[in-house]
């Protein structure tokens, strides 16, 4: 998870999975050093791309200590050695990069890359040295090979070098390299070469490579946004079984109170009924009329008091049940039959307990579970993170209710289009800013439904409260969407 976040560009999120599974490996345990080396390495990478480059050595130092074979060790080495540079520690980097450059041979796959690296320390340490040389055998060797991406390399490290010394030069081989970059289709390369001949062209050519520049920019932005949350699902698994052991507390904890309060009704009705009994007798014939009438009151409050709780329990949740099997597109059987069997247990205690405590308002976040849940089924997954209570407490009814109006429109168009086996809605609050993230696997928007009027309130309601809502559609492969509402 770790080495693919880094690949996607979350870089820290990938540095955050990283540090979690060093939880999961023992440092004496010989067989584990082969994952503990791969995963420092990773770090360090994550690191060196964060620009916080101490840290990148410490964790470079790491791997090749747990390194097993000679090759990664190399390869753990050079990294180390890159850090080094990017950190200005020319002679640090120098003494790696020389005592590498002595265990490879020509032929060695590595060897054009360790030239190159050991010829920009020290042409970076003295500009004076003329690395160009060093650079131009490495991508001949490279070039004869078909090693495509170590001939973009070395396009790159020519281009940096002629900008001081040659713009024609330069500019050849920036030009080199984003033809290079696009052969490989390597996003990151394209816009590292694309800023650099904006910075070398000529001034009639700059317009054309920042408009190139700008849309590669925003589309690596709005993947790298959609991998942030590629891994949602499995982090969910872990927050419900977490979630799961509270429930499974608090509902035991609410039968004890339930078994301690019927105990404490039991007895007081009890000694109520031998009080009544004792006094009854005592003054039985003078109040004998007066406790008739009282009886015949008890009798007729009793009997309204039922007849709202009747109507409140029973009543309104056949016709909930009612409006499901209705509207619905499908009859869930099973669900209808346990809702029925909720009402008779309802029923059933009222019977017994008509002193039941007031009915409060149900949450919202409950209301917004039981709403996304509705939409589950045996070939179907609705999975929630971030739906606890204090995540609505400071959010107006405004918002609360055009985010349920919201998630409801978004949930029967997935029932109806998406043909989606798991969905995953998370709630996270940051920055005075609520944000919800959707993701299914179905077979996204067709084209003729990506302007619905369904999805069209939906934006419509979203850009009302001053937000944002953004689709990522992948026909065939899920659909992604993010909204940002401003508190």
């Amino acid at each position: 998870m770790a080495i693919t976040q880094g690949e996607e560009g979350d870089y820290f999120g990938s540095q955050e999975t990283s540090l979690q599974a060093l939880d999961y490996l023992d440092k004496k345990n010989i067989k584990h050093h082969f994952y503990l080396s791969i995963n420092y390495n990773n770090l360090g990478a994550v690191t060196d791309y964060l620009k916080d480059y101490d840290q990148a050595i410490s964790f470079y130092k790491q791997a090749i200590n747990f390194s097993t074979d000679s090759a990664n060790r190399r390869i753990y080495e050079n990294n180390l050695a890159l850090s080094y540079q990017y950190a200005k520690r020319y002679d640090d980097a120098l003494a790696i990069f020389e005592h590498i450059f002595k265990q490879v041979q020509p032929e060695d796959a590595e060897y054009p890359r360790i030239l190159t690296n050991l010829a920009k320390t020290r042409w970076l340490k003295n500009h004076e040295y003329p690395a160009n040389i060093d650079f131009l055998k490495a991508m001949k060797i490279r070039v004869s090979k078909g090693d495509l991406w170590g001939v973009n390399s070395s396009y790159t490290h020519l281009a940096e070098y002629y900008e001081l010394v040659n713009k024609d030069s330069a500019l050849f081989y920036a030009i080199k390299r984003y033809s290079t970059a696009k052969t490989i289709n390597s996003p990151g390369d394209q816009i590292n070469a694309l800023n650099k001949l904006i910075e070398i062209s000529d001034p009639h050519d700059i317009r054309l490579y920042f408009l190139k520049f700008k849309q590669l920019s925003d589309s690596i932005q709005q993947a790298r946004a959609a991998a942030k949350n590629q891994f949602a699902l499995i982090r969910y698994e872990v927050e419900k079984n977490k979630a799961d052991n509270l429930r499974l507390e608090k509902e035991n904890a609410e039968k004890q109170n339930r078994l301690v309060r019927q105990r404490a009704i039991t007895g007081a009705s009890i000694f109520l009924l031998l009080l009544a009994v004792g006094g009854g007798t005592l003054w039985y014939k003078r109040r004998k009329q007066r406790l008739e009438l009282e009886a015949q009151n008890r009798v007729k409050e009793t009997q309204l008091h039922l007849s709202k709780k009747i109507h409140d329990v029973v009543a309104n949740g056949i016709y909930r049940v009612m409006s499901e099997i209705e509207h619905g597109d499908e009859v869930d059987r099973d669900g209808v039959l346990d809702k029925l069997e909720n009402m008779y247990h309802q029923s059933r205690d009222i019977s017994h307990d008509v002193e039941q405590e007031t009915i409060t308002e149900t949450p919202y976040n409950e209301q917004l579970a039981s709403l996304l849940k509705s939409f589950a089924a045996d070939h179907r997954k609705v999975l929630i993170a971030g739906n606890d209570a204090e995540q609505w407490d400071d959010i107006s009814k405004r918002i609360k209710d055009e985010v349920k109006h919201v998630l409801q429109e978004l949930m029967v168009n997935m029932k109806k289009h998406s043909q989606a086996e798991q969905v995953v809605i998370r709630f996270e609050k940051s920055e005075q800013k609520l944000n919800i993230f959707y993701k299914d696997n179905g077979v996204g928007i067709p084209e003729e439904k990506s302007n619905g009027k369904g999805l069209a309130n939906t934006v419509s309601r979203i850009e009302s409260l001053g937000g944002k809502i953004t689709f990522v559609n992948e026909p065939g492969k899920g659909l992604n969407i993010t909204t940002v509402i401003p508190l």
